[in-house]
């Protein structure tokens, strides 16, 4: 089959390898129809992890289902399906607690595993022909029959759309509330939408890439350009001193101030500061145990200065880590159905999987218009 292969920073190349394959009586072989390029593909991209050379990258996953192992009996060939990035096994503590992307046993020593991504398990990804979906019963999330009709809406429920959720159910978000969210990458932009979609009162955005800002106002948010002052008085001035009543930090380790200088505390404590007193956060911007890439020794061992005597006193709230997929794919299927939701706004690109080494490219160098990227092996 054709696939995505990492051969090291800023080197990806489509190549054959060899067909993903059932391999265990639970497993689900799916052909893979879409595929998103990720924003935390990016850091597997320059070299900011331990990636592999020779994996398979690829974690935002669509397609249809053509076989299926023995021990599979909800699953059918034919299935239209969307595959949360998180592999788990359904059965462990974490599981059935509800909390699937901390599996316990599908990437033994670590808990949680996903789709060609590093140091979370073996499994190659799927911006390839063909993908292999472990314990398919319980990650296999069947579609509707407008599935085609809505291709790169369904795709979103992968990860990005969840994701974004997951960041204003951690921050604590109720009907009514103002939010500040950081960093308007596709995460950024799937949690301020959220937000809308939950009845926020106020929802702002703060980025410096003007074309992400557009987008983010012609859905319904206040842009805030923090190349053009500080983002925390532009919140602050917005909401009469006050502060959001919810704050989603959307940008990660990988945060850069206005001149284009690294610091991975940046987005965090803006985020802080940019929250009133006894207000919730929610931070699904990635940071990493070790960053070996990073020029700041501490940064490397994945510490980070955090204004923790601002959080304290304001008695805030915070909730961090990677979105549970299963916890919201449904849901956010019925209203990608019934037309209450259209996450595909933030699609700018369809590619065939052959140009994928370009749209990374262009994704990575943040140029104009390139929002975000579908690939469909197979067109």
């Amino acid at each position: 089959m054709q696939a995505l292969v990492y051969e090291g920073p800023r080197e990806v190349v489509v190549q054959e390898v060899p067909d993903a394959r059932i391999e265990r009586p639970t497993d689900v072989l799916v052909r893979v129809t879409a595929a998103n390029i990720c924003g935390s593909d990016l850091h597997m991209y320059e070299g900011r992890t331990n990636m592999e050379t020779g994996r398979v990258l690829g974690h935002e996953n669509l397609g249809e289902v053509i076989e299926v192992g023995s021990a599979v009996d909800r699953i059918t060939v034919g299935d239209m399906v969307c595959l949360p990035f998180n592999i788990a096994c359904g059965h462990c503590k974490n599981c059935e607690a509800g909390f699937t992307g901390f599996c316990l046993t599908v990437n033994p020593g670590v808990a949680g595993a996903a789709y060609g991504y590093a140091g979370m398990g073996p499994f190659q990804g799927g911006q390839a022909e063909l993908l292999r979906v472990p314990y398919g019963d319980f990650n296999c999330l069947r579609l509707p029959d407008d599935a085609r009709e809505k291709e790169n809406d369904y795709v979103m429920l992968s990860d990005i759309f969840p994701t974004g959720w997951h960041a204003t159910e951690l921050a604590g978000l109720r009907p009514g509330e103002s939010v500040v969210v950081y960093g308007a990458g596709p995460i950024g932009q799937m949690a301020a939408y959220s937000a809308l979609l939950k009845g926020a009162s106020k929802v702002m955005i703060v980025d410096r890439q003007a074309d992400r800002l557009k987008v983010a106002e012609k859905i319904g948010c206040i842009p805030i350009d923090d190349s053009q002052g500080s983002a925390v008085e532009q919140v602050l001035d917005l909401t009469a001193g006050e502060g959001a009543d919810r704050g989603c930090e959307c940008v990660g380790y990988q945060a850069h101030d206005p001149q284009g200088d690294e610091h991975s505390d940046a987005a965090l404590n803006s985020v802080v500061r940019s929250v009133r007193p006894t207000g919730g956060i929610g931070v699904v911007g990635l940071f990493l145990p070790e960053d070996p890439g990073n020029a700041d020794e501490a940064a490397r061992a994945g510490k980070i200065p955090f204004d923790m005597g601002h959080f304290w006193f304001k008695g805030q709230k915070m909730g961090t880590g990677q979105a549970n997929v299963k916890a919201y794919n449904r849901q956010l299927r019925n209203l990608i159905h019934t037309g209450r939701a259209r996450p595909s706004f933030i699609v700018s690109h369809e590619l065939p999987l052959s140009e994928a080494p370009e749209g990374y490219r262009h994704f990575d160098a943040r140029d104009e218009g390139w929002t975000k990227v579908v690939l469909h092996p197979g067109r």
